[in-house]
C-alpha cells in the first residue's frame, strides 16, 4: 500500500497522540511527529508486537484517561499475560461503521436475520458482529457458540438467513444438518467466516452442504477486532478499509517491506484509533496484496486470503510448513476431505511427521490413496509425511478455532 501525503499526515497526527500513552511515550522516546516528513522516515520507525503489548498490561496502552474509556477487549490467547485492549466511544462507533460496511460488501441488508455464533465477553468477535447488524438493521440473534442442537433448532425457527461464525464450527453446523437432514428447513443464504484461514476443499464443503454465499471477514482483536476487511462477491481477496488504518507487507525475518505481489507478514497502523492506537503492529498473518482494481467497484486495496501465520510455521526436515500449503496439497486430491491434522514427533534422532486426513472411500481402498497422498504431500510441501486415511467425522470438531499443527518435538 503506497504511503501518500495525507496517510503520512494521519501517522503524524496519531504518533503524537499515541504518545498520550506510557507505552508509547517509552517507546517513542526521542522520536517526534514532526520527525515523519517522508516514507523512509515513517519505515525506520520501530515495529510493534504481541509481546510488547503483554508488557503493557492492563492498561498501559491507553492514549486517553479512563473517563473515555467504555470497554475493554482481549485477544483469544490462552496463554501468557492477556493482551488488553481499551476502546473509547469514537472507537466502538467506527468499529461499528466498519462491521456495518463489511456486511453491506456481502450484499446483507436490514432484511436478514443474522446468527451470530462467535464467542462473546472479552473476545471482540460476537459483539462486533452484533455492532454491525444493529447499525446495519438488521435482526440479530445473538447465540454464542456451543450448544449445536439449539442453534440449530433457532437457525429453522427464526428462519435465519445469514450464519457468522469460525470456518470450523460452520463446518461442524453443515455436517450436523446434513446428518438429520434438515437442510430443506434452513433459510441460510449468505455464510460471514472469520478468526482462522480455511482452504478451498473447505470452503466448498460447507457452501455446498448449508446452501450459502460464504465471505472472508478479516480483523483481530488488537486493531478493533473482525471487520476491518471483507471479501465481495468476486471472491478475489479482502478489502481493507484503509480509511481506518495503514498496512505493510514485510519480510518476516528481515523486517524490509517485500516487493508488489509477494508474500508478506501483515503489519498495520491504526489512524484514528483512540483509546489504544497501534504503529507498525506486526500481526504475523501471512498474505500478498493484490493489484488492480476489484470488479465489485470498491476502490479498498485487496489483500489475498490468509496462507498462515509467521509465527506458526514449522520446519521439517529443512521444509517450512504451514497450514496453507497443506490444503493445497490436500485439494489436488480426489477422495480427501478438507479435514486433516499433522503431528509432528522427534524419534530416534529423527523428525516424523504423521498426517491424518478424513475421506469418503471405501477402507479397502485406504491404502492406495494414502500413497497418492504421501507423493502429492511430498511435490506440494517439501517433505514425506506418513500418511494416515480416516473415516468422515473421524477428527475433533472446534466450535472456535481448529489446531491443525501439533508439534510435539519439543
Amino acid at each position: 500500500m503506497k504511503l501518500n501525503p495525507d496517510i503520512l499526515a494521519q501517522i503524524r497526527e496519531n504518533i503524537a497522540h499515541a504518545k498520550n500513552s506510557e507505552f508509547y511515550k517509552k517507546k517513542f522516546d526521542g522520536i517526534e511527529p514532526e520527525d515523519m516528513k517522508t516514507e523512509a522516515d515513517f519505515l525506520k520507525l520501530p515495529f510493534t508486537g504481541k509481546e510488547d503489548l503483554r508488557d503493557a498490561y492492563p492498561l498501559g496502552l491507553a492514549a486517553v484517561s479512563d473517563e473515555k474509556i467504555v470497554r475493554i477487549h482481549s485477544s483469544s490467547g490462552t496463554t501468557g499475560t492477556p493482551v488488553i485492549i481499551p476502546y473509547t466511544q469514537k472507537d466502538v462507533n467506527d468499529w461499528a461503521f466498519m462491521f456495518k460496511r463489511c456486511y453491506e460488501t456481502a450484499g446483507i441488508t436490514a432484511k436478514d436475520r443474522i446468527q451470530i455464533t462467535p464467542g462473546y465477553g472479552l473476545w471482540t468477535a460476537g459483539i462486533g458482529f452484533q455492532l454491525g447488524a444493529e447499525l446495519l438493521g438488521a435482526m440479530a440473534v445473538p447465540m454464542g457458540p456451543g450448544n449445536t442442537d439449539k442453534q440449530i433448532k433457532m437457525m429453522i425457527d427464526l428462519q435465519s438467513t445469514v450464519i457468522a461464525a469460525t470456518s470450523s464450527y460452520a463446518l461442524l453446523l453443515a455436517e450436523e444438518i446434513e446428518k438429520h437432514g434438515l437442510k430443506d428447513k434452513v433459510k441460510l443464504k449468505k455464510g460471514v467466516i472469520g478468526s482462522e484461514r480455511w482452504g478451498e476443499k473447505m470452503r466448498r464443503r460447507i457452501a455446498c452442504e448449508l446452501g450459502v454465499e460464504l465471505y472472508d471477514i478479516y480483523g483481530l482483536t488488537e486493531i478493533y477486532g473482525p471487520g476491518i476487511g471483507m471479501s465481495c462477491k468476486h471472491e478475489c481477496g479482502m478489502h481493507m478499509w484503509t480509511d481506518f488504518l495503514y498496512y505493510e507487507l514485510i519480510d518476516p525475518k528481515t523486517g524490509l517491506n517485500v516487493k508488489e505481489g509477494e508474500i508478506g507478514e501483515l503489519v498495520i497502523t491504526t489512524l484514528k484509533k483512540e483509546g489504544a492506537p497501534l504503529i507498525r503492529y506486526r500481526t504475523h498473518d501471512l498474505t500478498r496484496e493484490l493489484p488492480g482494481e476489484c470488479k465489485c467497484g470498491l476502490h479498498f486495496p485487496r489483500i489475498d486470503t490468509l496462507i498462515g501465520r509467521s509465527d506458526d510455521m514449522v520446519k521439517v526436515k529443512g521444509a517450512i510448513i504451514f497450514p496453507g500449503k497443506v490444503d493445497e496439497a490436500l485439494s489436488q486430491i480426489d477422495g480427501v476431505s478438507s479435514e486433516y491434522q499433522i503431528m509432528l514427533d522427534h524419534l530416534n534422532g529423527r523428525d516424523k511427521l504423521t498426517l491424518f486426513f478424513e475421506t469418503s472411500v471405501p477402507q479397502a481402498e485406504y491404502a492406495e490413496l494414502e500413497k497418492r497422498v504421501a507423493v502429492q504431500f511430498k511435490e506440494r510441501v517439501g517433505v514425506t509425511p506418513s500418511p494416515k486415511a480416516v473415516g468422515m467425522g473421524e477428527l475433533p470438531r472446534s466450535e472456535k478455532k481448529s489446531t491443525r499443527i501439533f508439534d510435539n518435538r519439543y
